[in-house]
This record gives structure tokens, C-alpha cells and sequence, in this order.
């Protein structure tokens, strides 16, 4: 087996890829703008590979970040060859923290399930091999931050103090409707910006364009429910807005479609949006058991995030997720 330097562009022909490794299309190098590209080759065929970061990466205090993303490894072998090889070429990039995986940024792919518990990969969910995390530890990683996805068994249940919240909101003028599909990109357009707006303090963000914020989401626009989204609005203002998706995994195991997914609930920062997160979680339970929805799984929440405070009040972890580090220097 050898490391090879496979060339970033924006369209390129496939590489030959080993039946057991989880196929990959090159031409996420350029869409998703990698610096550097490398492959473990063994008789032919990529057993191994990563895409490297170090020019448009999320900013850490005091910190160099290297980025590692599009992982995969089909071997302890190939993965032992492939991670100190990118490791050494962050280092010589001036790198001083190697962060993976992480496919360039935290609006694409990143993390590793690292407890799978009972329950199913659910819709949109990222899934790895469960070999995947030990080859991040044997290689010096270290956590460097958690996440965990909840499940909610009873949408009945509900935090005492949100009828109150609703009274409140509806007092000061604050209404929510559900998505309306006749202006997806319009409305789009508004989630995009308050996004930008909520997310700019979340952990390692890093900014994208409204092109390619739509781009991605025009990608799963035939698999929306209206009634799932929720937009909280002021006068025409989009003040927050709940993303929530039908579970279609469990269509695709033959089983009915009887949970919802909450993937994002996002509002402006300020007193007047102060428990519009909780209220919004608690009117997409409410609306999903009325059509007809058993279950809710609460989405990939960042240990720190408000959003698991606003969980806790109905759901019990399924599922966690890791995000790792390795400190980089001279010879590493």
C-alpha cells in the first residue's frame, strides 16, 4: 500500500475504489473547495482517503485549524498508513490543531457515531462504520467535542410552562405558520438569513453563501412536509423557524412512516425570541400527533447547545456522535 496525491478540480474522472471502501465522488473536491486530496492505494484500488483544509476553515482561537474530511478507510491498515501521512501535511501548512471529520465545514458532513444504541439510522442521519472512531484514537485523536440525537415516545408529553409562552408570543403579535412550498426559495432565502444570524456564535462556525446554503436544501425539497417546518414571524419577520422532516428511512425498511425528525430549530438572538426555541419544538409535537405521528427525534445536538435543554423536557438519548482533535508540530 502507498499514500498518493490525487488532484483537486472540479471535474474529474473516478478513481477505482475497493468494493469494501464506502464509495466516493470526486467531484466533491471542488464543489466543496478541498485544498488537497490524498489516496492509500493497494493493487490498483483506493482502500483509503481524506480531502485536507487549511485555507477556508473555521477560525479557533489562538489556533491553526487543519481539517480533515471525506474519510474513509476500509482497512485498520490503510486507515494506520493514511492519518499521520494528512497529519504531516497539515503540520508542514503551518497547522497547529487537526480537526476531523469534517467535510470542510460544519454546514456539510462532520462527526462520527461513536454510540450507536437500539434504534435505526433515522433520515439524514451520518453513519460510518463503527471501526471508524478507533482509528481517529490510535492515531492520537483526542474528543474534542460531543453531540448525542434524542427520541421523543410520547408527543402527548409537555413542558408546563409553554402554554403561557404561547399566550405570550400570540399577545405580542408573534405568529407561526407552516412553510409555504408556492415560495420555497423565498422562504429559503429568510431561513438562510436568520441562520446566519443565530449560528454565528455556534461552534466552529464558519460562513457560506446563501448560493450554496440553497443548493443544499433545494437538494431534499422533494422530501418536505410543509406542515413538519414551522416559521415564527413579527410584522413579516422571520424570528425563528423549526426544520422538521418524516423519518423516510423507516419507508425504505418497509416499515411505516410513524416518526418525525427535528433537524434544526433556530432563532434571532434577543429577548423578544427568549423561549420561542421551546415553543416551537413544542407546537411540532403537537402538529405532527395530530397527522398522525407516534415519535420525534430530536436531531444532533451540540453538548453545549440550548437546544438540548429544550429536549430533556420529552427525550432520552439514542444516539452520540464525536467530533475529534490532534494538537499538530514539528515531526508530528
Amino acid at each position: 500500500m502507498k499514500v498518493v496525491d490525487f488532484p483537486v478540480a472540479e471535474s474529474v474522472e473516478s478513481y477505482p475504489q475497493a468494493p469494501s471502501l464506502p464509495q466516493f465522488e470526486p467531484s466533491a473536491l471542488g464543489q466543496h473547495r478541498a485544498d488537497a486530496h490524498y489516496l492509500v492505494m493497494d493493487e490498483g484500488q483506493a482502500v483509503a482517503h481524506a480531502s485536507l483544509w487549511w485555507k477556508d476553515v473555521p477560525t479557533r482561537e489562538n489556533e491553526c485549524l487543519g481539517v480533515i474530511g471525506h474519510f474513509a478507510a476500509a482497512s485498520v491498515e490503510s486507515a494506520a498508513l493514511l492519518l499521520p501521512w494528512i497529519l504531516n501535511q497539515l503540520a508542514e501548512q503551518g497547522c497547529t490543531l487537526a480537526v476531523g471529520p469534517m467535510d470542510g465545514n460544519t454546514w456539510r458532513r462532520y462527526r462520527l457515531v461513536t454510540c450507536t444504541g437500539s434504534e435505526p439510522p433515522f433520515f439524514m442521519e451520518p453513519e460510518n462504520p463503527p471501526a471508524y472512531p478507533q482509528y481517529f484514537l490510535e492515531a492520537g485523536f483526542a474528543p474534542m467535542s460531543e453531540y448525542s440525537s434524542a427520541l421523543v415516545t410520547e408527543l402527548a408529553a409537555q413542558d408546563a410552562r409553554i402554554p403561557r409562552a404561547i399566550g405570550r408570543f400570540k399577545a405580542s403579535g408573534v405568529n407561526w405558520r407552516p412553510l409555504d412550498t408556492d415560495r420555497f426559495e423565498d422562504e429559503f432565502r429568510a431561513i438562510y438569513r436568520l441562520s446566519a444570524n443565530s449560528f454565528s456564535q455556534n461552534f466552529l462556525y464558519t460562513p457560506i453563501s446563501e448560493a450554496e446554503f440553497l443548493e443544499q436544501y433545494m437538494i431534499i425539497a422533494p422530501y418536505l412536509k410543509p406542515e413538519l417546518t414551522l416559521m415564527a414571524e413579527h410584522d413579516g419577520e422571520l424570528l425563528g423557524y423549526l426544520f422538521g422532516i418524516p423519518d423516510f428511512n423507516q419507508a425504505r425498511r418497509g416499515e411505516a412512516v410513524d416518526t418525525f425528525v427535528v433537524k434544526t430549530v433556530a432563532v434571532l438572538p434577543g429577548r423578544r425570541s427568549a423561549g420561542l426555541g421551546s415553543m416551537l419544538v413544542a407546537e411540532s409535537h403537537r402538529i405532527a400527533r395530530e397527522q398522525g405521528y407516534r415519535r420525534a427525534i430530536h436531531a444532533l445536538m451540540h453538548e453545549s447547545n440550548k437546544s438540548r435543554n429544550i429536549s430533556a423536557h420529552y427525550s432520552s438519548t439514542m444516539r452520540r456522535y464525536t467530533l475529534f482533535q490532534k494538537r499538530l508540530g514539528p515531526g508530528v
